[in-house]
């Protein structure tokens, strides 16, 4: 698999990462370990995962992973901290918890460090600098290589990577972001894309499968093994199953028809190749969903095919986004 660099770095990552939001409650260790162990033969290095993924289970099952079945060094792990189980406070961007989730999420992954750490998401509460002082402290400490953030918007990404920027050597670069980005959610290429481009930051998209609806499932309706039909991922599908997500998908799978190859290799080869963008973290549930995924490594879209795709999907942005003299 191709390795690209992540962001304004020296760290290069294969350029499709594998997620693993379902492992320790959807996605067994039997499937877990199919998956990582396919992934690893196919050159896949970058692996995420977060604190809260299975209330820490997703972690657990990684590092259990890492001990037996493939080798620590091969891997780039990514992980992320700051969600929290409190509904008055979403989001803990002190620096006493994201330090001391770390080293939770070391134990738990069984590692004495962590290849690129991310902070889940913004906190308003918490003073930007404090937040990002943790990131410098784990870096500086060795436990933590290269550090990201994740869920941040244009502007609270532009001033922590300005920051950071601000004391060069004391300060640790922001090496990526990871967003939701797919054909059905574009809305960072509003803003957060062009600060990531003229900042040097990798972003790592999430859901790059539109939540999976990209794959053309749920055309006819809500498959009985889809996450769609699952009572806790229901809620997380059921945005992407409008009128104007079914436009899309249709001509993905025009598009896909085409080209003789599956909507979800149309999907993925789309957002994989965005300028800015370095890897789509694909969450697969099992083995065969995962190796179809892989198999877009030797797929590169037709610049007609982007262009069609583009128009279908192409999210309303004007004043201040476009040049205001032709509005």
């Amino acid at each position: 698999m191709e390795q690209r660099h992540l962001g304004r770095t020296g760290l290069r990552v294969s350029r499709i990462g594998l997620g693993t939001l379902t492992w320790g409650r959807d996605t067994d260790e039997h499937d877990a370990a199919d998956m990582l162990k396919a992934f690893w033969e196919a050159g896949g290095t970058l692996v995420d995962t977060a604190d809260v993924y299975g209330d820490g289970e997703a972690e657990y099952l990684l590092g259990r992973l890492m001990e037996g079945l493939v080798p620590r060094h091969d891997l780039i792990v990514s992980t992320k901290a700051g969600s929290v189980p409190d509904p008055d406070r979403r989001f803990d961007g002190s620096r006493g918890h994201l330090l001391a989730a770390l080293d939770a999420s070391l134990t738990r992954l069984g590692t004495d460090y962590i290849d690129v750490w991310h902070v889940h998401a913004y906190d308003p509460y918490t003073p930007l600098e404090e937040t990002l002082q943790a990131l410098d402290l784990a870096v500086s400490s060795g436990r933590v290589r290269y550090a990201g953030v994740s869920n941040f918007c244009g502007w609270q990404l532009a001033k922590a990577a300005t920051w950071q920027l601000a004391a060069p050597g004391t300060r640790t670069r922001l090496a990526s972001t990871q967003m939701e980005y797919s054909l059905l959610q574009r809305g960072v290429e509003r803003e957060v894309l062009p600060a990531a481009l003229d900042l040097g930051i990798g972003i790592l998209p999430s859901s790059p499968l539109g939540r999976g609806v990209l794959t053309g499932k749920y055309r006819d309706g809500l498959p009985p093994n889809s996450r769609g039909a699952s009572e806790h991922l229901a809620p997380f599908v059921e945005p992407y199953l409008d009128d104007t997500a079914g436009r899309i998908v249709d001509a993905v799978t025009t598009a896909a028809d085409g080209l003789a190859v599956t909507p979800l290799q149309v999907a993925l080869a789309w957002v994989r190749d965005r300028p800015g963008v370095t890897a789509p973290i694909v969450g697969a549930r099992t083995a065969q969903q995962l190796t179809a995924a892989l198999s877009v490594e030797t797929l590169s879209l037709p610049d007609e095919i982007c262009r069609a795709l583009d128009d279908v999907s192409a999210p309303v942005h004007r004043y201040p986004d476009h040049d205001w003299s032709t509005l």
